[in-house]
């Protein structure tokens, strides 16, 4: 079987968060998971890892981190979610995404074993998308030797296909509102959540934030007699902006210059860096300060707050910001752009479930033109519905059929001196990432 087929076969799984209509939506929990990886050879307990669960971040978070351990010569299962262009981009090693073949090779045992599974009735059903692409990640890190895994948490975390591993140690990145239908509807309900890739006397890396998040993950923490570890040590003084600052490390001081935009992420380098720190420290990982800051200089992690630059035209930044504590982290970083653009133009469009509203009071007054498309999903915000939104912030609006129109028009009303800036979605920027690629950007 091809590659092509099994990524037609794994997206025949997607749609897990959304019911059809007049269906029960599906209910999450970890015994089919259990199941379905123990007749796979339980492979999520041959490798060592960390889980990393959280709202915003924890891509970025889990990104540095895997440099950091690759930097450092062990070999790097990275996995994370959702993918740009590729659906072999969440799962990569020592930075390359599997590969086509491996990645069918492996896809197939899954479902295969799935298949019989189910004939048998030891699962109630076949596994998800997800679930599924966790199942191959686990046998892809176990049967190609990685040193150690780093797991993004898809979504939530007590009932994440991922939080079947044994993680040496869990790490929780900022927590906001977001899939409250599935989570909870409040900060403290979702952190609950987030905090269940807790261990039993395991170790805790997180920082503090909202007081309410803080005191639902720390009262998990205390009745696991979770060890805790607050990586506010690696954040810099107040007031210093942009990705380079110096920090002390393990007793030597050292420039930190993270590629990643945005005031934001030094909160995440924080994380990854007091995780790197504890696996050196209680671990038998052995990692220089020199390799951790190489390996955050190292770290790539396309289409958060990325800037590219057009030949002849206004520059462009992609960023994958699709709830309003993203659209903040945005706007922050915009604020700070040195220089700053003449005229600034904004392409958006968002999923129907989306805080839609709350996004465009937060980022569409600072643009001068407002470029609106739907994304190429079915579950895509209309465009009579970004209308709206956009239309209560008073913003100048223009609409495109199409997400490639809607860049080609943004690129047109900006001048060479301006910005194009592209988000709302992560499913809008994978594609226009893609559109530039291909156009040799």
């Amino acid at each position: 079987m091809s590659y092509a087929d099994a990524v037609e076969g794994l997206f025949a799984l997607a749609g897990e968060l959304h019911a059809a209509p007049g269906k029960p939506r599906r209910k999450f929990d970890l015994d089919q998971m259990r199941i379905l990886a123990e007749a796979l050879g339980n492979p999520q307990l041959r490798f060592p890892s960390v889980l990393i669960a959280g709202t915003n971040g924890k891509g970025s978070t889990s990104a540095t981190l895997a440099s950091i351990l690759q930097t450092g010569g062990y070999r790097t299962g990275l996995f994370t979610s959702p993918h740009l262009i590729r659906v072999n981009e969440r799962v990569r090693i020592n930075g390359e995404d599997l590969g086509d073949d491996d990645f069918a090779a492996y896809y197939f045992r899954v479902d295969d074993c799935a298949r019989r599974l189910v004939a048998e009735d030891r699962l109630k059903g076949f596994p998800s998308f997800f679930e599924a692409i966790t199942a191959l990640a686990f046998l892809a890190f176990a049967e190609k030797g990685v040193d150690i895994a780093v797991l993004e948490v898809g979504m939530g975390g007590r009932l994440d296909a991922t939080n079947i591993v044994e993680p040496l140690v869990s790490v929780i990145t900022d927590i906001s509102l977001d899939h409250m239908e599935w989570l909870g509807s409040t900060i403290e309900e979702i952190a609950r959540e987030k905090a269940g890739i807790l261990r039993q006397n395991g170790v805790l890396v997180t920082l503090p934030q909202h007081p309410e998040a803080n005191q639902a993950i720390g009262e998990a923490a205390v009745a696991l007699g979770a060890r805790g570890v607050n990586a506010a040590e690696y954040i810099p003084t107040r007031g210093t902006e942009g990705g380079s600052y110096s920090l002390s490390v393990l007793g030597e001081t050292i420039e930190i210059a993270s590629p990643l935009l945005g005031a934001h992420q030094q909160r995440n380098v924080a994380l990854a860096i007091a995780t790197a720190v504890e696996l050196c420290n209680h671990n038998s990982y052995k990692l220089t300060v020199q390799q951790i800051g190489d390996g955050i200089r190292a770290t790539r992690w396309p289409g958060r707050i990325e800037r590219l630059h057009l030949p002849g035209r206004a520059d462009v930044i992609l960023d994958v910001a699709h709830n309003p504590a993203g659209a903040w982290a945005l706007r922050s970083a915009l604020s700070h752009l040195d220089p700053q653009p003449r005229v600034m133009t904004v392409v958006f469009g968002c999923l129907k479930d989306k805080a839609l509203d709350e996004m465009a009071q937060i980022l569409f007054p600072l643009f001068d033109k407002v470029v609106l498309t739907e994304v190429s999903s079915p579950r895509t915000a209309t465009l009579e519905r970004l209308q709206a939104a956009a239309e209560a912030t008073g913003a100048q609006t223009h609409t495109a059929a199409s997400p490639r129109d809607a860049l080609a028009a943004a690129l047109a009303l900006t001048p060479a001196d301006g910005l194009v800036v592209v988000t709302g979605s992560i499913y809008l920027v994978g594609e226009l990432r893609s559109a530039l690629q291909e156009s040799g950007t």
